[in-house]
């Protein structure tokens, strides 16, 4: 008989994660939890107080794997792969997205990770207001364009051309839709991913006049 992994926090919140991975959050109850790592609902509650306690450990599991902008390089560069990193485990972990700003008992990493962005911006010379502008548009586009990108009727990296192909707008209805399909998509090797960088630099673009204009 193969003994098991004593059960602790970091066992649940890793079975709740996989969990969610497969079945969304919808999925995540405690017993099936439990039934993920083999053992009854109620042996959970020695190690989380109940499904609002997992869900807070969730958002702070999610949080800590994003990576954290570092305090002492410059800050477009710290927030862009800050971006890309928080694009990347949003898309591996979609259910993240609805949760993340949701919860009232944020843990640890959670805070760190609010307290680190604050900080890079703020070390760089933003204000206080202009930071709290910062953090919600990046992260605006951040949340939202990951959105986007899980949401398209094709695989990301595949499919945008057979769609496309499928879908064949008449140019004499839809002039621009055409000309746009014509020009970028068909046999281009689009890929809307591509786009996630070009949009974010606009953002930071932005921030990046804002902060100059005020300290003019």
């Amino acid at each position: 008989m193969v003994e098991r992994p004593a059960l602790n926090r970091s066992r649940v919140i890793g079975a709740a994660v996989g969990v969610a991975d497969r079945s969304g959050l919808a999925g995540v109850s405690m017993r099936n939890v439990g039934r993920e790592l083999g053992v009854e609902a109620m042996s959970l509650y020695h190690h989380v107080a109940g499904k609002e306690d997992l869900l807070d450990a969730m958002a702070d599991w999610i949080f800590a794997r994003i990576e954290l902008p570092a305090l002492d390089r410059p800050w477009r560069q710290a927030i862009a792969d800050r971006s890309a990193s928080a694009r990347r485990v949003l898309s591996r972990h979609p259910w993240a997205l609805g949760l993340l700003e949701s919860r009232s008992s944020p843990g640890p990493a959670l805070l760190r990770h609010h307290d680190t962005v604050l900080g890079c911006l703020r070390n760089s010379g933003f204000s206080v207001r202009l930071a709290a502008h910062a953090y919600s548009a990046i992260d605006s586009y951040v949340y939202g364009f990951v959105l986007t990108e899980l949401n398209l009727p094709f695989a990301p990296g595949e499919g945008a051309e057979e769609f496309t192909a499928a879908l064949a707008p008449p140019p004499g209805v839809y002039p621009y839709l055409a000309e746009f399909l014509a020009e970028l998509v068909v046999g281009k090797g689009y890929d809307y991913g591509d786009e996630f960088t070009y949009g974010l630099a606009l953002v930071l673009d932005q921030l990046e006049r804002r902060l100059a204009e005020q300290d003019a």
